[in-house]
Parts: C-alpha cells; structure tokens; sequence
C-alpha cells in the first residue's frame, strides 16, 4: 500500500543525496519520468504491489524500464527503494520529490483544462496572472477534455477557477429554482 509519509521520508533522502552530488535538475526530470511512467502503465503498478513477485524481479523490471533513460544516481536510488520492498511506492516517492524540487526552486504547479486547443496568447496571460498573484514561476500541465462544453478550469497552489459552460448552467438553475420574486408573489 502507498504511503505519504514513506513516500515523503524517500523523496527527502533522495533529495539529500541529489544535492550532495549537485545533480537536483536531473533528479527531478528523472523522477518526472518515473511519474509519468507508474501513472500511465496499470500493469506495472499490479506488479510492483504484488507481494509473491519477488523483489529481484522488481529490481529487474526497473532495470530493463529506466536503464539508459534516467541518470545513475536516480537508477540506483530506485534500486534501493525496490530492495527495501517498497516498490509499490515508486509513483508516490517520485511526485513527493518533483514537489519538493517545485518548492525548492520556488516554482508552482497550474493545471488548465479546457473544452478546445488553447492558443498560446491565452496560455501565456493565464501564467502570468498566476505570477503575479503567487510570486513564483509557473509550471503548466494543459490538457483538453472533450466531455465539457466549453469553457475552462485553472487550478493552482490549492486555488480553482472555474469558467465551465456546465458549471455557469448549474449555478443559472440555482439561481432560478431560489427566484425571490416568484416566492414573494406566493405568500399573498
């Protein structure tokens, strides 16, 4: 089972080690890509949390994964942790450290979600805005969901803005089931 305060104790040591060896950038996108890769492969993670697959077959699914793909010094921290059977960690130990890079480096996540393609023009004053209202360099994930009808959603340092046509719609039906005006005529 992933566990925060696990995945927090590993992403400090892991930084402790990247900064002894001045290699903190490289960690990171290294740690970005071990992210990237528990989160998209379901297979993966059913592997690493099963308890009869062996650990040396573990360490060897890592081996053959991210050999050549990310730095020596990450490769062998993700060695250790598989050794130290908390494999099933991996994804949790590995966004815990992107986290405490982002913090580090005085950097904030933002999330924009939208209903089409987003123009760059537009990109660029949404991280703006998000500048000058954190203080910090902006960090955008963008992704386009095709299940809104329009609109947007920006999320970042635990704020939402939401601009979604459904969101608008939920809140003009409020708006009209609470009409005061209609209430007002019924009590006479």
């Amino acid at each position: 089972m992933d566990n925060y305060k696990i995945n927090i104790h590993y992403a400090k040591a892991l930084m402790m080690l990247a900064v002894d060896m001045n290699c903190v950038d490289t960690v990171s996108e290294d740690m970005r890509l071990v992210q990237q890769v528990c989160a998209e492969n379901r297979l993966l993670n059913k592997v690493f949390s099963n308890p009869t697959i062996k650990e040396a077959q573990k360490a060897a699914v890592v081996e053959d994964l991210f050999k050549g793909q990310i730095s020596e010094v990450s490769l062998a921290f993700l060695r250790f942790v598989v050794r130290k059977r908390r494999a099933v960690s991996l994804r949790g130990i590995a966004t815990a450290f992107v986290e405490m890079w982002r913090e580090k480096n005085n950097v904030v996540l933002a999330e924009f979600v939208t209903a089409v393609d987003i123009d760059q023009q537009l990109l660029e004053e949404a991280k703006q805005k998000i500048v000058e209202y954190t203080g910090k360099e902006v960090e955008f994930n963008t992704r386009v969901d095709n299940r809104r009808i329009g609109g947007f959603y920006l999320t970042f340092d635990n704020k939402l803005y939401d601009d979604r046509i459904s969101t608008k719609l939920i809140k003009l039906r409020n708006e009209f089931s609470r009409n005061e005006y209609e209430s007002k005529i019924a009590r006479r």
